[in-house]
């Protein structure tokens, strides 16, 4: 996701920034304007973290007292490995984490960014602006889950579905959010995540042509709606490659505007039944003729 806009393991965290590694860029990276982004890429010298970041900032393992509490720091720290060991079991590493840091320059850190070198960088920013909307850090998780979506892509070399836009990727992204956030993190009401995924859909952009597209508002909804039914306990929980298959099955025929859809020989049937009846209501928000109360409410 992208926008105006990370864990490690340790318990106790000390006011340690991190010197930077040369690195060889793999891929050109992404505009820093943009939020919940991919990034290629690299920590260069160490006079900063790299080109996504303001020159004056740094890493750390814990927030500035102005962003947020050690609390949240450890928290956030936890639930990176979490959300790794949820979808890649305890023998996988977490990515490194780190929050960059520029001082109260808020807007210059207001970024989250997901690299293919298996790091998660979570500018405070963007941490602070989340933790002001939900006190309980819900946004902040979520906005982690997503990034390690990014993660689960680089490593399976995934969305299986490409266009000329980043949009495949980044509604994936999304769905691999509200997956985790009902199946891994136990949020088992709609309601109780729609409202905090709405700070990732209100970034959607419009700007459809665009190489850095994301998706509009409507159909991030709609992605993370989706990822939540898959995400139903009575399902099978699926792995990495299989959201994949399931996401874009049924999320094609949600753009296609073909919703009753045979169920192919690898996809469950209590998977297949249940997504059946929500595809109509899967549509309407895509199609933006949800209205908010009703997104809001829906079980």
């Amino acid at each position: 996701m992208k926008m105006k806009k990370l864990t490690v393991l340790s318990a106790l965290f000390v006011m340690t920034l991190f010197s930077c590694t040369k690195e060889t860029a793999t891929n050109e990276e992404t505009p820093i304007a943009e939020v919940l982004e991919q990034a290629q890429g690299i920590e260069r010298d160490c006079g900063y973290v790299d080109s996504n970041w303001p020159s004056t900032a740094k890493l750390s393992t814990t927030l500035t007292a102005a962003a947020g509490t050690s609390a949240d720091a450890t928290f956030l720290s936890g639930q990176n490995t979490a959300i790794k060991t949820f979808w890649r079991g305890a023998t996988v590493a977490a990515p490194t984490f780190r929050f960059v840091n520029n001082g109260k320059d808020w807007n210059s850190t207001y970024n989250a960014i997901s690299y293919s070198n298996g790091k998660i960088y979570f500018g405070e920013g963007i941490f602070k602006d989340a933790k002001s909307k939900d006190a309980t850090n819900l946004i902040n998780v979520m906005i982690l889950a997503h990034e390690y979506g990014h993660q689960l892509q680089y490593a399976f070399n995934l969305p299986s579905k490409t266009e000329s836009t980043v949009r495949s990727g980044e509604l994936e992204a999304d769905g691999m959010a509200g997956y985790y956030l009902r199946r891994g993190y136990g949020k088992t009401s709609f309601a109780q995540i729609s409202t905090a995924y709405e700070f990732a859909a209100s970034i959607g952009d419009k700007n459809t042509t665009s190489s850095g597209h994301h998706g509009l508002p409507a159909q991030r909804r709609s992605a993370v709606r989706l990822g939540f039914l898959l995400a139903d306990a009575s399902n099978p929980k699926l792995n990495a490659k299989d959201f994949d298959y399931n996401f874009f099955y049924y999320y094609e025929g949600v753009l296609a505007g073909t919703y009753r859809m045979a169920k192919p020989a690898n996809i469950d049937e209590a998977i297949h039944s249940r997504i059946m009846l929500h595809m109509d209501e899967l549509m309407r928000i895509k199609n933006g003729q949800m209205s908010d109360q009703e997104y809001f409410n829906l079980n």
